[in-house]
């Protein structure tokens, strides 16, 4: 079998079977693990694998998102007890930014009851949840309206942002892969969210288990952007792996919550 036949086949056995290790795709080729490596590092740079510990799994584009009103009670039991477990994280006295989304909401919701804790958020459901608590601060930067996440974008916002200046960030994120990073599907969102980035010096992503090992149409950041990300037990054990071996604190929400 060619070099190329061969790339083919197993880029086409990694994407069906979802992922493949080193051993596995050396039997199947018969070929050395070394050969696998370099087949597998090739196909990696060509965007059609994502490389993980020990072997490879399919890369899979980020479908197009449901409105944020939808998507509430997808994975809400996870969402909760990422947000519990994100919560736990913040201090009294500090000034977090708290992004769109629905896990964001889900964190927003474990914040209630808290005092002296200062909110900046671009998203207006997590506002609306946060002013339930007359106790905790709320700053709502203004830009224009997405109408699909309730959030604002654009360069209004992004001049707020540069205004503000949090202990925290803690954001969603569209897609999340070891090889391409912190990616978005809408680049006037992708902008925006560089800035929030911008506006602490500890980034927290808060993630299910759907959101690994996709990739999007926009670049946000380097995964290694992320300084925390707390997600659900399902996402699997070599990526929790391969984040905290580049120095990313992983927690997963099912070993915190009870």
């Amino acid at each position: 079998m060619l070099n190329a036949e061969r790339q083919r086949e197993m880029s086409r056995l990694i994407r069906e079977r979802r992922r493949a290790t080193v051993g596995e795709l050396s039997q199947r080729f018969a070929v050395s693990p070394a050969t696998v490596r370099r087949d597998l590092q090739l196909l990696t740079a060509d965007g059609l694998i994502v490389r993980a510990h020990g072997g490879a799994v399919a890369l899979e584009r980020s479908a197009p998102e449901p409105p944020v009103v939808l998507r509430v009670v997808e994975h809400a039991e996870e969402k909760q007890r990422i947000g519990q477990a994100t919560a736990a994280l913040v201090h009294d006295g500090e000034t977090i930014f708290l992004g769109s989304g629905t896990t964001t909401m889900a964190v927003a919701h474990a914040l209630l009851h808290r005092t002296k804790l200062t909110v900046i958020t671009n998203a207006l459901n997590v506002a609306t949840v946060l002013a339930e608590d007359p106790y905790i601060g709320v700053i709502v930067v203004g830009g224009l309206l997405r109408h699909s996440e309730l959030s604002v974008v654009g360069h209004f916002t992004e001049m707020a942002l540069a205004e503000l200046h949090a202990n925290k960030v803690i954001m969603g994120m569209r897609a999340i892969s070891l090889e391409h990073g912190l990616t978005n599907d809408y680049l006037l969102e992708t902008m925006t969210d560089r800035a929030i980035l911008r506006s602490a010096p500890q980034v927290i992503l808060v993630v299910d288990h759907t959101k690994f090992g996709a990739v999007s149409t926009a670049l946000v950041a380097p995964i290694t952007a992320a300084h925390t990300i707390v997600t659900d037990s399902a996402t699997p054990a070599d990526v929790v792996a391969e984040l905290r071996r580049l120095g990313i604190q992983v927690i997963v929400a099912a070993d915190q919550v009870q």
